[in-house]
């Protein structure tokens, strides 16, 4: 017979692990219901695999690395337009360009949208809102008051005088996002932190500009030719995909195998400069006691040509253009519910949700995305396996009104401006997209129901 001492130390023994177990499972659930701080970090013409997680061996992003390899990363986001104004539109509403009906060239964004946006809703809710960068939308008069509790908006020249010394934009805006951060330190925060780095100076010729502790990045590098800049992919083209803002813009950044290896190298040390910046903010966090509680959200605006096709710019709907950075660092899961990768589609519709889903704010029905919270602790069930995307910019014929249909192995293109040309590719096979499907008989049926949820999707968004 077992002593009955020996019996009741298993008992305790037993009711500690358990106890324990509960415990953790409790105080997890218990970091999750309570309200985080959110900074939500967008940089500017960052590409998906400008990020050394990404599989890029070159660019050094040691901080977005390590927010991507300790939280979630998401390997097919997407835009749903490649363009900043719209971009950003579609990032405060949770709308496409369609139905926020605003981009370069359209009167200022709706007010009813703006009073459902992330940073009206939360301030409502009682966080203390920030905004510091490039605001990148137009509104009208009083409206960025009602959303943000603080903002500090920058514009260009990317240098700028600094108690004295000449300062990188990128760092300026480190430094008042670090200010906003030690300043809000009661209540729960947002704050959306918008860098212009890496988009160039269309202006300069120089193009790129960089804090100077990048300046001896890559210089042993050798920058890779993409396949697709071979001069005859270029001459296959149809005509009218060889006179856009692409091909212009071509000639400032890579039109010489010397220039292009200047110019994205210029682009990967603005980007090394954005990662800089997002390590200090992090060493901030945790000096004010503020990391555990504190969601990072990474993601750029659109794509980037780096001389594919023979472009540079975004717009089009390739997979370069279109196809961005998206990481959610929630420090409050568990480990090992923690840094993973899923290669769902996501967009930049579902950013909006996600933010107010974090928050505990209720989530506007008129919202299109879906929230990313959805892939805590699991890929979820049911979640979309195809994208509609579009660019909708008008009055300037030489950037392309055109739309999109993507799924897990096709993509189907058209165009506004030339309905006669159609586009369809197998990506998962074709990553280059260079072989067109969509004039072989084969396919057309495929052509036609492509077309049919197109217009079906355009209904519903209008």
């Amino acid at each position: 017979m077992i002593n009955a001492r020996i019996l009741l130390a298993i008992s305790i023994l037993i009711l500690t692990f358990v106890s324990c177990g509960n415990s953790k499972k409790e105080e997890s659930q218990e970091r999750l219901t309570k309200r985080p701080n959110i900074i939500f970090i967008l940089t500017d013409d960052q590409r998906w695999d400008a990020l050394g997680y990404a599989g890029n061996t070159i660019i050094k992003t040691p901080n977005m690395d390590e927010l991507a390899s300790s939280g979630l990363y998401f390997s097919n986001a997407f835009v749903t337009t490649p363009i900043c104004a719209a971009s950003r539109a579609t990032l405060f509403t949770g709308l496409y360009e369609r139905t926020h009906n605003y981009t370069f060239g359209k009167p200022n964004l709706n007010n009813n949208y703006m009073l459902e946006s992330y940073p009206y809703l939360l301030r409502k809710a009682g966080y203390r809102t920030g905004f510091v960068g490039k605001f990148g939308v137009n509104v009208n008069e009083g409206i960025e008051d009602s959303l943000f509790c603080k903002k500090v908006k920058t514009y260009y020249p990317y240098f700028k005088e600094v108690d004295g010394k000449q300062m990188h934009l990128a760092d300026i805006n480190g430094n008042h996002a670090i200010d906003f951060i030690k300043s809000n330190k009661e209540e729960p925060f947002c704050l959306s932190l918008s860098f212009w780095s890496p988009h160039a100076d269309d202006g300069a010729d120089e193009q790129y500009f960089w804090p100077g502790y990048c300046d001896s990045l890559y210089a042993k590098n050798e920058i890779p030719l993409p396949e697709t800049a071979d001069p005859a992919f270029f001459d296959g083209l149809p005509e009218f995909l060889k006179t856009t803002m692409n091909r212009k813009r071509w000639y400032w950044r890579y039109d010489t195998p010397e220039k292009r290896q200047k110019m994205v190298k210029g682009y990967y040390k603005m980007i090394s400069g954005v990662d800089s910046v997002i390590g200090r903010i992090q060493t901030t966090l945790k000096e004010e006691g503020l990391a555990e509680n504190t969601v990072i959200i990474l993601m750029g605006d659109n794509g980037y040509f780096l001389g594919e096709r023979g472009y540079a710019g975004k717009w089009l709907m390739y997979e370069q253009s279109i196809r961005v950075p998206m990481i959610i660092y929630d420090p409050r899961q568990p480990e090992s519910e923690r840094g993973k990768t899923f290669k769902e589609m996501v967009l930049n519709v579902d950013i909006t949700p996600t933010i107010l889903k974090l928050a505990g704010v209720d989530i506007p029905e008129s919202y299109q995305g879906e929230s990313l919270t959805a892939f805590y602790g699991q890929t979820p069930k049911k979640w979309r396996s195809s994208i509609f995307l579009e660019h909708r910019l008008e009055g300037n014929p030489l950037l392309l009104k055109t739309e999109c249909y993507r799924d897990d192995t096709w993509k189907f293109i058209r165009y506004d401006d030339n309905p006669g040309f159609i586009e369809l590719y197998n990506h998962k096979e074709d990553l280059n997209e260079t072989k067109n499907f969509a004039y072989d008989s084969k396919y057309a049926d495929m052509v036609k129901h492509f077309n049919h949820v197109c217009d079906s999707t355009i209904s519903k968004l209008n």
